[in-house]
């Protein structure tokens, strides 16, 4: 069937072709490159976010605790101000008041935690027996989808590796009498040195940059195919003034010339193949002159 086309269709499938060929790779590529992006982005964010509150947790264990301990035997109530992760917490619950920080996360999910508030959920359980079932694991991050939207979080395991950490946790009865006396002798206790216990998990929105994302791809991609609608135009345009119209005056010469119209005569000034091939042209219909005038005086 194509082969029936005219010249000027076949020009402009190809290029159609190409131009869909042009705007599908490319859309593919840029919308790899924004997610990528904006992943990078919203990764830095929780990064940054999670290093803070890694420095809070230094502060209350080097400088906090030591002033502090010493009172969990006499007070009457628990000091949650010596737990690292205590501080943490509230540090960034006070971050959180902020509106505009809402929507951000941090927890130190524990399988068995003394405070239940610090309990792990069942997708934080999940994260925390992947670092139990993979000691190497050093991180983990992805996507959690809540009701308020696309979350991206970074999780990292929560090892006990210093032997005070047991003295609230190892068991009941070694226990400071404040922390029984606060939250009761039924949870938080068993944790061995070395063991994996919980996850520090960091959640921040990411919809907003995928939103941001989004818009930018389809920006970008009304400007590739606009870009390149214009560039198939302007081909399209040329081909037909450069090529299309050249041959279609040289087609209609040579009809002429071979019905016996000498006189016909077509002017192509270009130096181009289509230049070229009008002067072959031009020469043969010269010698088809000269060969004619030449038979002619013979028959006379």
């Amino acid at each position: 069937m194509i082969k029936h086309w005219s010249l000027s269709n076949k020009f402009s499938l190809l290029l159609l072709l190409i131009f869909i060929g042009a705007v599908l790779i490319s859309g593919v590529a840029l919308s790899r490159t924004l997610n990528q992006v904006a992943e990078s982005v919203v990764q830095a964010k929780a990064n940054l976010l999670l290093q803070t509150m890694l420095s809070v947790r230094t502060y209350t264990s080097t400088q906090v605790n030591p002033e502090l301990a010493p009172r969990l035997e006499t007070e009457s109530a628990f000091l949650p101000q010596t737990v690292p992760g205590y501080a943490a917490r509230e540090t960034f619950e006070d971050f959180r008041k902020n509106p505009e920080y809402n929507d951000f996360f941090y927890k130190e999910a524990t399988l068995n935690p003394t405070n239940l508030r610090d309990k792990a959920d069942g997708f934080e359980s999940e994260i925390v027996e992947s670092f139990r079932n993979n000691s190497s694991l050093k991180e983990l991050s992805g996507y959690r989808s809540t009701p308020g939207g696309e979350l991206y979080y970074i999780a990292r395991p929560m090892i006990i590796k210093k032997e005070s950490c047991l003295r609230c946790h190892s068991t009941a009865e070694a226990a400071p009498k404040s922390l029984i006396a606060t939250y009761g002798s039924e949870n938080g206790f068993g944790w061995k040195l070395n063991d994996i216990v919980g996850a520090q998990i960091i959640s921040v929105p990411a919809r907003e940059i995928i939103t941001s994302a989004q818009r930018s791809f389809v920006t970008i991609m009304g400007i590739v195919i606009a870009a390149f609608a214009i560039a198939l135009l302007v081909m399209n345009l040329f081909l037909r003034r450069a090529v299309i119209r050249p041959l279609n005056r040289i087609a209609k010469a040579a009809n002429e010339v071979s019905t016996g119209n000498m006189a016909a005569e077509f002017d192509v000034q270009s130096r181009d193949e289509m230049g070229t091939l009008a002067t072959a042209f031009t020469r043969m219909k010269t010698s088809l002159v000269m060969a004619m005038e030449m038979l002619s005086q013979r028959r006379n």
